[in-house]
């Protein structure tokens, strides 16, 4: 059997795609474009955490929400607001949030407006390389799971 230089490449290049596919780590729940879904690492004795995503994006012609989550991670999942008022950052619960037609909404660690899902009661602190799963509800594209993956936000995040 000849092995030419193109199949190896072309081989090559199928792994080499396969293996950015895989550490994008994203998801598709109806239109809705899920990239990097992850949480950040707990301080110990904390009962609280959260977790973002890289880029939520409704590549939809119709807008949608995210109405919610849930998990077995902590006792309850709520989708939080952060706003920069006066040089204090704010956070508040929000019923849902909007997912405009078109449009990417910002759920990244350590961004001045934008959203997270605050882990409430966790059932034990949230370490480096663990993993675990929500269940997200949205009005039109429905239930998707996600899983999460535990890790230091990286050095382009902005710090609180």
């Amino acid at each position: 059997m000849k092995i030419r230089f193109l199949d190896v490449f072309l081989i090559a290049s199928s792994l080499f795609g396969f293996a950015q596919i895989s550490n994008a780590h994203a998801l598709k729940c109806g239109e809705i474009e899920l990239a990097h879904p992850y949480a950040s690492p707990t301080l110990m004795g904390s009962k609280n955490g959260a977790a973002y995503f890289k880029a939520v994006k409704n590549n939809g012609k119709e807008s949608d929400q995210l109405l919610g989550a849930k998990g077995n991670v902590s006792s309850s999942v709520e989708l939080h607001e952060m706003q920069l008022e006066n040089n204090v950052m704010k956070m508040r619960a929000v019923p849902e949030v909007q997912l405009p037609a078109a449009y990417e909404v910002t759920f990244k660690h350590g961004q001045a407006n934008g959203y997270h899902l605050m882990l409430i009661d966790l059932k034990k602190p949230l370490n480096q390389g663990d993993k675990f799963t929500l269940t997200l509800s949205f009005k039109k594209a429905g239930n998707c799971e996600a899983e999460f993956w535990v890790e230091a936000p990286k050095s382009d995040s902005h710090k609180h």
